[in-house]
This record gives structure tokens, C-alpha cells and sequence, in this order.
């Protein structure tokens, strides 16, 4: 699935959406809330790596769309990675403190790294819980 806003490819265990713009602001972020309030509805993995790699530009808006994304993740027992943050967007996030909040890892391949050990985290935790 994919737009001209992102590109979305899905996996077994998550999600990759590669947002394609370089501005993240009020003329976006509505669409991009209803996006990640679509997962809720759909049967797809609760796991969702946010590729912010073409993201030059991000407003108070935009950052409310990442933490409503952030917020389905967490509310289905997943996660939410950010990756590829520009140094800009990476300043307004620590400038709102949202670096307290949310997962931010430097590459797409960290993300998926970080998913499958949350995963066996996850899976182990499960098998633990069984044999007491």
C-alpha cells in the first residue's frame, strides 16, 4: 500500500512505513492520523517501524500524529521505532521531549532489529509465565 505521503510495506512481525515528504505539518498530519487510527481496525502486525529518513520538516502536528501512532502500537502490546531522523525533526523531538517517549533508532535495519528482539522478549517472557 502506498500513496504520495508514504509508502507502507508489511511484514510478518510489523510494518515499515517510509513516509515520503519532506514535511510533516497541519497540511498532512490529519491524513497521516487516520492512517495509523486505520491499523487499529485492521488485522495487521502491532509492530510499526516509522521511517522519517525523508522528513525535513516537522510541526507540533506532525508530532501529534507520530504519537498517535506511537499510542496504537503500545495499545496492542507492539512497538513504535522511529528511523532515519533528520537533525532538525530530532531537534524539535528533544526540544518536546518526546525522546523520553518514544523508540528512535538510527536505521531501518536497527528498527527491525529491535522489533524481533521485543518479539522473542516477548515470546520468551510467555514461556516463562507457563513453567511456574
Amino acid at each position: 500500500m502506498s500513496n504520495n505521503l508514504f509508502k507502507l510495506k508489511k511484514e510478518e512481525k510489523y510494518i515499515l512505513l517510509k513516509i515520503l515528504v519532506s514535511k510533516i505539518d497541519a497540511s498532512n498530519s490529519l491524513e497521516f492520523k487516520q492512517t495509523f487510527l486505520s491499523f487499529r481496525e485492521q488485522n495487521i502486525p502491532k509492530n510499526l517501524i516509522l521511517s522519517l529518513s525523508e522528513v525535513k520538516y516537522i510541526d507540533s502536528s506532525g508530532l501529534s500524529a507520530i504519537l498517535v501512532a506511537n499510542k496504537v502500537c503500545t495499545e496492542a502490546g507492539g512497538i513504535m521505532i522511529l528511523c532515519g531522523v533528520s537533525e532538525h525533526v530530532m531537534k524539535l523531538v528533544k526540544i518536546s521531549q518526546l525522546d523520553k517517549i518514544l523508540d528512535i533508532l538510527p536505521t531501518e535495519e536497527e528498527a527491525v532489529d529491535a522489533v524481533f528482539m521485543k518479539e522473542l522478549e516477548k515470546e520468551f517472557g510467555a514461556e516463562d509465565e507457563v513453567i511456574e
